[in-house]
């Protein structure tokens, strides 16, 4: 059970594990929403009980809906791959306070890894419920090796990742996504990303330059990802102002979207995409 809203947690992280509460915000304020995308109460809930100043991440409506209709896209597409592999492995990396976990809710033929930082995951257990069935919950960076080699790779995997891989170098990136596809039998990447010019775009964005955070890798294409192997092919590749949902924006968010996607530099300031292996 989740403790009283009186109950207030204190937040001391910086850098990139700060610009999670962002995300965080942006499905709490979409759950309480009439037209919510996500419906996510457990981000409304620890939002209540963290003492943050949550204005410092800027998120308005529009953002709140544009946070949500990612998660979603990438929930819709862990779920494509559960309802086809029902005892499989799904590796949530840097997971944060996303519930993702209770929001596809699998059976318990599957296997449920989320990780993250040690402080984060102190933090994730003070402020979410406890998950039952194949769980497992690992305090570490994803970059480390020694997480990853203590799963079986016994089953079709999923790794999930959102919030990411712009947090991590080129070098960091490309090796996770080696080690992934290297060490399991077959099975789906699912992640975010932004392009080239996101990255360098990154002080625009509140979240990021408040927290001190800092966007190193950018994504410009499926190409880029193929390339780490052999067997990796893209399955879908959506731009952000691609993602369906844009009902659920407000109307100036509709017209900002349109005029976005009208803009090459800027429609490929970020992208969603999955790939097979």
């Amino acid at each position: 059970m989740l403790g009283r809203v009186t109950d207030r947690v204190k937040i001391a992280l910086t850098g990139a594990p700060e610009t999670m509460l962002a995300t965080l915000y942006g499905r709490a304020q979409d759950a309480k929403s009439p037209h919510s995308v996500l419906h996510d109460h457990y981000a409304a809930e620890a939002v209540a009980r963290i003492d943050y100043d949550f204005s410092k991440t800027k998120i308005k409506d529009t953002q709140a809906v544009g946070v949500a209709l990612r998660a979603r896209q990438l929930d819709v597409w862990t779920s494509e791959f559960l309802a086809t592999h029902r005892e499989s492995t799904v590796l949530h990396l840097a997971c944060g306070l996303d519930t993702r976990v209770f929001r596809i809710d699998p059976p318990d033929t599957v296997r449920w890894v989320d990780v993250d930082y040690p402080d984060v995951v102190a933090l994730r257990r003070t402020l979410l419920p406890e998950r039952g069935g194949d769980y497992r919950l690992i305090e570490s960076s994803v970059t480390d090796d020694a997480w990853l080699e203590g799963i079986p790779a016994d089953r079709p995997t999923l790794a999930v990742f959102e919030g990411l891989t712009m947090y991590l170098t080129q070098a960091e990136g490309q090796s996770l996504i080696r080690r992934i596809t290297g060490r399991f039998p077959s099975g789906q990447l699912a992640f975010d990303c932004y392009g080239s010019i996101g990255i360098k775009l990154q002080k625009l964005v509140p979240a990021v330059r408040n927290a001190g955070a800092t966007l190193h890798w950018g994504i410009d294409g499926p190409g880029q990802i193929e390339a780490l192997h052999p067997a990796l092919r893209c399955i879908e590749d959506l731009r952000s102002t691609d993602v369906a949902g844009e009902e659920h924006l407000p109307l100036s968010g509709r017209i900002q979207m349109k005029v976005i996607s009208r803009i090459p530099a800027l429609r490929d300031i970020g992208r969603i995409m999955r790939f097979s292996f």
